[in-house]
């Protein structure tokens, strides 16, 4: 008879090349491992990913889908904040996947104007979704605001999980970054996006709704 596809295959794999990367980082990330540790063979993982980089994209999609699960949860941007921060403290492997190999899920850059961010970058486009629903105007009007906020939690996130800030400052670190992301969002209207060259200030009048 002949062999039956083993639906659980691809999601075996993708467990399997996850631990492998938290165990040994990129080097120990190889087909030929991870299709040891996913309990088939090199071939059967070809079949799924056609090389390295396709097998990475994979991981970098799990996450993101996590995430945004996680993110789906939030109702507002001050917890979202939170769930960024503690998730990648949670999985610090992961955080460092993604943002080693986040280039991966980027458009190659053609002629013209780069594509928004949001098109490559679904949990992205949720936060420009959140700072729409709450400040008006549409999630365009909030990309550089979003921007901020990733940039801010990222910083924020590398200096706990380096270690960088003294020991014992790390919730007073945390303190002044919820701080920060009120003050972002209280001054939304110092955020004007740019649309065909020219400076728009979005619907919000840099006013929350409550």
């Amino acid at each position: 008879m002949p062999r039956q596809p083993d639906p659980d295959l691809e999601e075996r794999i993708l467990k399997a090349a996850q631990a492998l990367w938290k165990r040994g980082g990129d080097k120990a990330l190889t087909l030929r491992a991870v299709a040891r540790a996913a309990g088939t063979n090199t071939p059967a993982v070809y079949r799924r990913f056609k090389d390295r980089r396709d097998l990475v994209r994979g991981l970098l999609m799990r996450t993101v889908s996590r995430l945004g699960k996680s993110f789906s949860a939030d109702e507002t941007i001050e917890k979202l904040a939170e769930t960024y921060v503690d998730t990648a403290l949670a999985d610090p492997h992961d955080y460092e996947l993604f943002y080693t190999y986040g280039y991966e899920l980027s458009p190659a850059k053609g002629p013209g104007r780069p594509k928004p961010i949001r098109e490559s970058r679904p949990n992205f486009a949720l936060v420009e979704r959140r700072l729409a629903e709450r400040l008006g105007g549409t999630p365009a009007d909030h990309t550089r605001l979003a921007l901020a906020l990733w940039a801010l939690m990222h910083g924020n996130t590398m200096l706990l999980l380096s270690k960088s800030i003294p020991e014992g400052h790390e919730e007073e670190l945390r303190s002044a970054c919820r701080a920060a992301v009120k003050s972002l969002l209280d001054g939304a209207g110092s955020f004007p996006e740019k649309n065909d060259g020219k400076m728009n200030s979005g619907k919000s009048g840099g006013h929350p709704q409550r």
